[in-house]
């Protein structure tokens, strides 16, 4: 089979804060930023992944979606319970620097796991969690 990924989401509540983070502290650089039919499309992505891009939602953004869903969405997102995504970086230590001195939430320090990668997590300003982690050199 010939499959990439293209697109993942991550909800956020607030677009201005989200790419000011992606891209203002994690260098992501913006794809798409949109109006459609009362709502935004906003995509993200790495210059060094020029293919795959994070879709930025707003919680429960499906049309289909019924009120109470899309306030117990919001509801977890606030409580920090939805999943994020992880990233490999080359260097954990300076990029957890960058992040934590842009004020973003800490849940790890640099830690050596015992799977073999360094890593570190933050939540984003919606409250998603982020790992970073870095390989070890071959």
């Amino acid at each position: 089979m010939d499959l990439k990924l293209k697109q993942c989401f991550i909800a956020v509540d607030d677009h201005d804060k989200a790419l000011h983070f992606y891209c203002d502290v994690l260098g992501m650089e913006v794809r798409n930023d949109v109006g459609f039919e009362g709502m935004r499309w906003v995509t993200v992505g790495s210059p060094l992944q020029p293919d795959v891009e994070i879709v930025l939602e707003p919680p429960g953004a499906s049309p289909d979606i019924s009120p109470a869903d899309k306030q117990a969405i919001a509801e977890l997102l606030a409580k920090g319970l939805l999943r994020g995504v992880i990233f490999t970086t080359a260097d954990c230590d300076a990029l957890y620097e960058r992040v934590r001195e842009a004020g973003a939430d800490v849940l790890q320090e640099p830690t050596d796991q015992p799977y073999g990668v360094r890593d570190c997590a933050f939540r984003d300003p919606a409250g998603n969690m982020l790992r970073f982690l870095e390989r070890p050199a071959d």
